[in-house]
């Protein structure tokens, strides 16, 4: 076969595995998120276990894969399900999320009008929760595929131990190509990849132009939508991400005389997601529960007397680790504020960066990080000295994450009423108030959501840099000390009994994380954040 066709097939076949996840990823989190808003006990599930599952590196989820699918369903079958399960592990959370935090911050003036016309299930979802999440849908998009593709090298051939899996695609094309020394194919491949990329990411991003103009806040300039001086709902607004729907069942509600709730019938949708929830539940801690007893009867009893005798120490690598990923999300979100802000406000330069910045962030960083090693190492020795690796290790988690909150604090900008730019300009407010009053408060549940991904996946970064043999020249690219670096290192010895026990001290500290850190700024962005309520408030 032509080679550049070898490399087109390769890259459509890595491409749809990424679409198929995503789909199942929006599907399942339409479903999750409002079996979330439904139950309190399976929001608190549901949210700690994708908090756990976010942060956990994909390389955690090695033996559930060797497990379920290597070797229990075994063949091409069971490894190329493996892949699509990786994948998914890489693409879902932040969708998830961005559902989640769309459905929690519909405004209850909407959720009043859906009660009071006694919408069902396919209703509501279809005339509010689905519309509204779709501005949050588009803004993860970009994200989620960029994250994909920045895993497509651990995803499309991985390796436990000495056992060696692959399945045909662009990540397990170019690692067989610079293996054999190839490195002019492999280039050709990576070129051929990146126009792919460039045509997917501008796709995308007109999809999530076209979201904020269909569902999103955008006001109109209709001399309608002020009269006699009073702001008018009806003719100014596309009231939140799903006002398009609503808004027309709104006009026939009296406000005043809500049409009062069958109790009993709404205890009993109550239960009756509850009891859907709770099951969902269950049948997740029992694969959970499975995979755990499968390693645990594996490994002998002083095995586990020695993990455990060492959890002190590895409290402190996770420690350390959530230092970098805090100086990671820190960083970021600096960015993000003040570049996002600055874009928004010119839009020619928004028009040419933009798109760049899309771009690179979905162009796989493992597949050209190590030229980028090689070509700058020398020089940055000769300033950093010692903090050399750490340096490189800190900007790979970086540029595989940072653009979560960068363009998820863009785009609730973009989504801000065309009021509040009015508003900011009559007053006359510096550029510190802008961001202080409006800009920042109006973007919080975007930034809430972008935040959460940017700390959940920088985890990504650092389990591949903290321990890279070979990443140019012979080098080893490593930190001294790290959680993922023991990850890494377990792995590559295919000591599964130490990547599970590593798994589950850092899975307990990220639900101590999530229930007391990101849900606290999920409900505050709820109750103090919406933008869409200053509508009703006009």
């Amino acid at each position: 076969m032509i080679f550049p066709l070898l490399a087109l097939l390769a890259v459509g076949v890595t491409v749809g595995r990424v679409f198929i996840t995503i789909i199942l990823s929006i599907v399942t989190g339409w479903l999750l998120g409002y079996l979330a808003l439904r139950n309190r006990a399976f929001e608190n599930v549901y949210i700690s276990v994708s908090e756990v599952l976010e942060s956990v590196p994909v390389i955690s989820f090695f033996p559930v894969v060797l497990i379920f699918f290597v070797t229990d369903i075994g063949g091409f079958l069971g490894t190329e399900l493996a892949v699509i399960f990786l994948v998914f592990t890489a693409v879902v959370w932040n969708i998830w999320m961005g559902i989640y935090q769309a459905f929690k911050t519909v405004p209850e003036n909407l959720n009043e009008v859906a009660e009071n016309m006694r919408l069902g299930f396919l209703g509501k979802m279809s005339k509010l929760y689905i519309p509204f999440s779709i501005p949050r849908i588009a803004a993860n998009l970009i994200p989620s595929f960029a994250d994909a593709m920045f895993y497509i090298t651990v995803s499309e051939v991985f390796s436990v131990g000495n056992s060696n899996y692959a399945v045909f695609g662009i990540g397990s094309l170019i690692s067989r190509l610079t293996t054999s020394g190839l490195y002019n194919q492999a280039l050709y491949a990576l070129g051929i990849l990146a126009v792919v990329v460039v045509f997917i990411t501008v796709a995308l991003r007109e999809f999530a132009s076209f979201s904020v103009q269909r569902y999103g806040l955008d006001t109109e300039s209709s001399n309608m939508a002020v009269r006699r001086g009073r702001f008018r709902v009806r003719y100014s607004a596309k009231i939140s991400n799903a006002i398009a729907p609503v808004a027309k069942l709104a006009r026939y509600v009296t406000r005043s005389k809500p049409i009062p709730a069958d109790i009993d019938e709404d205890e009993e949708r109550v239960r009756h997601w509850g009891n859907l929830g709770k099951i969902i539940a269950v049948l997740f801690l029992i694969g959970i529960s499975y995979s755990v007893f499968t390693v645990v009867k594996s490994v002998p009893p002083e095995t586990w007397n020695s993990l455990v005798s060492s959890t002190p120490y590895d409290l402190v690598l996770i420690g350390i680790d959530y230092l970098r990923v805090g100086i990671i999300a820190v960083i970021s979100l600096i960015i993000a504020i003040f570049v996002g802000y600055w874009l928004s406000i010119h839009e020619r330069t928004e028009r040419v960066i933009i798109p760049v910045i899309q771009t690179l962030a979905s162009f796989p960083a493992p597949a050209y990080f190590p030229l980028l090693y090689g070509a700058t190492y020398p020089v940055l020795r000769s300033f950093l000295g010692g903090f050399t690796n750490e340096f490189y290790v800190l900007l790979l988690g970086f540029i595989s994450t940072f653009y979560y909150v960068f363009y998820s604090y863009w785009m609730g900008i973009k989504n801000m009423p065309k009021e509040y730019w009015e508003v900011m300009d009559n007053l006359n407010l510096t550029f510190w108030q802008r961001l202080r009053r409006v800009v920042i408060p109006s973007a919080m549940p975007y930034i809430v959501a972008g935040l959460t991904s940017t700390v959940n996946s920088a985890w990504g970064g650092l389990a591949i840099g903290e321990y890279w043999p070979d990443i140019y020249d012979g080098r080893t690219l490593q930190v001294h000390q790290g959680l993922m670096k023991e990850l890494a290192l377990a792995d590559s010895q295919g000591n599964l009994a130490l990547v599970g026990w590593l798994s589950i001290l850092f899975a307990i500290v990220v639900v101590i994380y999530s229930l007391f850190f990101t849900r606290k700024l999920m409900d505050l962005a709820r109750q103090k954040y919406v933008a869409e309520e200053g509508i009703y408030a006009a």
